[in-house]
């Protein structure tokens, strides 16, 4: 487990002038420090913990840090409307711009303890026939845990159609169609998924609403990065970073196919 502090030194405000550049470097070094100490009391026996302190733009240097990483973990603070549109977030920074998994946790969320409910991993799955990896990630993560693994894939029309409702026939066909797309999927991806309890939730709903509420009872939410085009801008679309903001559990974004590490 390898621990990164970012220490950003372009500070802002009238305090510009009054601040020597080593002020900020040992405030992070303290952090780090005290961060590592907290993380030896929590790891199991055995884990290697280390640690950097880095100096630089934060989302840009945590980007390259994670270059070689299996995957990587930040704290997702709720930040107020306003603060974020002047800070931006560092969450969605990473999430758009790692090309590893990058799981975001909830500030203040902590696991359940056992014996709780039944544990769930929730995945979304935008287009059936392209969902292989991010099914197979989220079953990973299901069967590491325990878990039932609950794919919700949903519609939605065009704001000018989405108030001309289909019928209930007409919903219900839509639905079985879809999860026999998604269980041709799964049944595809091999043994090591098969001991996976799995259902299949297809329903008229707006898919953000829906992942935000299936965060409530999930212990996390498994979402895939949009597939880039073109290599620069940010790949999360609105779907992503709005489970990002609002989930209740922590959220793992998977690349919507799979890399070479």
């Amino acid at each position: 487990m390898h621990l990164v502090h970012v220490v950003h030194l372009l500070t802002q405000g009238p305090e510009t002038g009054l601040t020597a550049e080593t002020d900020p470097e040992r405030a992070g070094r303290l952090a780090l420090n005290a961060a590592v100490e907290q993380v030896r009391d929590l790891a199991p026996a055995g884990v290697p913990v280390t640690s950097e302190l880095l100096i630089g733009a934060v989302v840009p240097t945590l980007v390259d840090a994670a270059a070689d990483a299996r995957m990587v973990v930040i704290e997702h603070r709720d930040l107020s409307r306003m603060k974020r549109l002047v800070t931006r977030s560092v969450t969605s920074g990473l999430a758009a711009h790692a090309r590893v998994p990058v799981v975001a946790v909830p500030s203040g969320w902590s696991p359940p303890a056992p014996p709780e409910a039944p544990r769930t991993v929730t995945v979304g799955v935008d287009v059936p026939d392209r969902c292989e990896h991010v099914l197979r990630t989220a079953a990973a993560e299901a069967g590491a845990r325990g878990a039932t693994l609950h794919v919700l894939h949903t519609w939605t029309f065009p704001s000018p159609y989405e108030d001309l409702a289909m019928s209930r026939d007409e919903d219900e066909d839509w639905a079985k169609r879809a999860a026999a797309e998604i269980q041709s999927v799964f049944d595809t991806l091999g043994a090591e998924t098969s001991q996976v309890p799995v259902e299949i939730d297809a329903r008229h709903a707006y898919p953000a609403d829906a992942l935000i509420e299936s965060s409530r009872t999930s212990d996390l939410l498994v979402i895939g990065r949009h597939d880039p085009a073109i290599p620069i801008g940010s790949h999360l679309g609105p779907v992503a970073r709005g489970v990002l903001r609002e989930a209740a559990c922590p959220v793992l974004l998977a690349d919507p196919v799979p890399t070479d590490r």
